[in-house]
């Protein structure tokens, strides 16, 4: 018998609807108005406009990110330990964190705004300061309520695929948005600080006005369905469930590798368009060509899952990887531009394939855990799965951050004015795909070990159901 032979239980009040899925991906462009702005552009306007130097700013994500350690677990506690509302468990938060978030994303990149004639110290102490706010605050209190709301929505794996599928559209849409808006600015404004400066801060305090539209949307448009124990969920239940769930440690295991290599190529992809394709229009250019490979590989998403498994199906996909970064190192890119961007459409196919799989995989790990300890720990088992993640892009923002040091980047002197060689240029890409190429190896590898079959899966929910339906009824 194969995984899809096996009929998924009906174990949802009702089948999502159109509006369900366009309000859960409206939550995850809302996150990127933050999160990608800060993965594509941070870097970039701390080296260009600020002038502190990308060594400094690499270790800085890899520092604070040990904050996560504690930030992301004590969401994650909250919100299992909290008592379902009006709006659920999980709404309530994404209501009221978004405004402090978006707040705070518009505050780093407002630096010499807010502090005109500050020194470098004062802009280090200004950066890591609104970053923690940001990042390891308010980010983790909406991406956790969010994220751990999926598995809350429903329990069909198809539905769940196409909920990921859509989770990765909603992203894509919003790097889309924030390529072709930046990327012109940055382009007109290169070499002038000030100037790209003003462009910067006005666009993301106007991005940061949709954001909150986007979250009210969420808010208003999804809603909980998946039968829950009502008692709170205790310390000992939320990490009995961890130690015992060899599903959610594998996948974070392999999380980490997966996102160090994905992380350092959107790092230094403003660098490659602007230094090695020439032009900063290839920012947009490259996202653009990037989000498309979403459209091709999106739709067959629910079709792997059904045919191979969402373990061989991320074992594969992750293996355009390797094409992609192929074709960056070693393409005449600054004679032929283009073949850049195809190198980001054939990486995004890996990239937005395995992130997909990835969110789906996380959301059977709670069933997987309730399974064992018999409790639903929707949130500590997203706030794992979620510092595990951030530790792969802090790791792939400090390696990204140190790659400028090694290549020969000096922001101070291209804050002044001054040209970056072909010299560095090549040497930014050759890194670039090196670490791309080694960390897809290493995500492969884990995922071999991934436990938890489709088939498994269905046979864990029917036995959850039943033991749920037996507690009721000796209650009764």
């Amino acid at each position: 018998m194969t995984a899809s032979s096996v009929a998924a239980p009906q174990t949802t009040a009702q089948p999502l609807t159109m509006k369900n899925y366009l309000a859960y991906a409206a939550g995850d462009a809302a996150n990127n108005v933050s999160f990608t702005m800060a993965g594509m552009f941070l870097i970039l306007y701390y080296t260009n406009v600020v002038g502190i130097e990308g060594g400094v700013i690499g270790t800085m994500f890899l520092v604070l990110r040990f904050i996560d350690a504690f930030t992301d677990v004590f969401m994650g506690r909250i919100i299992d330990m909290k008592k379902p509302g009006k709006l659920g468990k999980f709404r309530p938060i994404i209501l009221w964190f978004s405004v402090p978030l978006l707040v705070s994303s518009w505050m780093l990149y407002a630096a010499k705004w807010i502090m005109p004639d500050a020194s470098t110290t004062a802009y280090t102490i200004y950066m890591y300061v609104f970053y923690v706010l940001m990042g390891s605050v308010f980010y983790t209190a909406v991406n956790i309520a969010y994220g751990s709301m999926a598995p809350s929505l429903t329990q069909v794996p198809t539905e769940r695929a196409k909920l990921a599928s859509f989770r990765m559209f909603g992203a894509a849409i919003m790097i889309l948005v924030l390529s072709w808006v930046i990327a012109p600015q940055i382009r007109a404004n290169v070499g002038d600080a000030d100037a790209l400066q003003n462009s910067l801060a006005i666009s993301v305090g106007i991005l940061s006005i949709i954001g909150a539209a986007l979250y009210l949307f969420t808010v208003w448009g999804t809603k909980e369905q998946v039968a829950r124990d009502p008692k709170p969920v205790s310390l000992k239940e939320s990490f009995g469930s961890l130690a015992v769930n060899r599903p959610l440690q594998v996948l974070s295991s392999a999380a980490v590798f997966f996102l160090l290599g994905t992380t350092v190529l959107g790092t230094l992809g403003s660098y490659i368009a602007i230094y090695v394709q020439n032009d900063a229009n290839y920012i947009a250019i490259n996202s653009t060509a990037q989000v498309a490979a979403l459209f091709v590989v999106g739709p067959i998403i629910p079709i792997i899952v059904r045919t191979m498994g969402k373990r061989v199906g991320y074992i594969v996909v992750a293996s355009f990887l390797y094409i992609g970064a192929l074709i960056l190192w070693l393409a005449p890119l600054g004679t032929y531009p283009w073949l850049g961007s195809l190198a980001f459409f054939v990486a995004g196919i890996g990239l937005f394939g395995v992130n997909t799989l990835m969110w789906a995989l996380e959301a059977d790990c709670v069933e997987f855990g309730e399974w064992k300890i018999g409790q639903r720990t929707e949130g500590t088992t997203y706030a794992i799965f979620s510092f595990t993640r951030k530790m792969g892009q802090a790791l792939g923002g400090f390696v990204g951050g140190w790659v400028l040091v090694w290549a020969g980047f000096v922001a101070a002197d291209v804050a002044a004015g001054a040209e970056v060689t072909d010299e560095v240029a090549g040497n930014i890409r050759m890194w670039a795909a090196i670490f791309l190429i080694g960390s897809t190896v290493l995500t492969q590898l884990v995922m071999f070990f991934y436990p938890l079959t489709e088939k498994k899966y269905l046979e864990i929910v029917a036995e959850i159901g039943q033991r749920r339906a037996a507690r009721i009824e000796a209650e009764g």
